[in-house]
């Protein structure tokens, strides 16, 4: 009984070819500001990189277990 009262669905139109894409011809300014952007980039993540204290499995360090007393150890 639904597909009575259910609409046709309409033919999908043809699929059209994806474009080509553009030539990758860069000019040699275009090569250095991309190289200096590019230096840029690792220079700022290395400096966030020195402040993470941990690696892909965790704590990398041993754990202080006992604590100082003031009168002993």
């Amino acid at each position: 009984m639904g597909s009575i009262f259910s609409p046709k669905m309409p033919a999908l139109p043809p699929v059209q070819p994806a474009p080509e894409p553009p030539e990758a011809e860069l000019s040699a300014e275009e090569k250095e500001k991309i190289r200096l952007d590019q230096a840029r980039r690792d220079r700022k993540r290395t400096g966030r990189r020195s402040t993470i204290l941990t690696g892909p499995m965790g704590v990398e360090e041993e754990a202080e277990i006992g604590k100082k007393t003031l009168l002993g150890e």
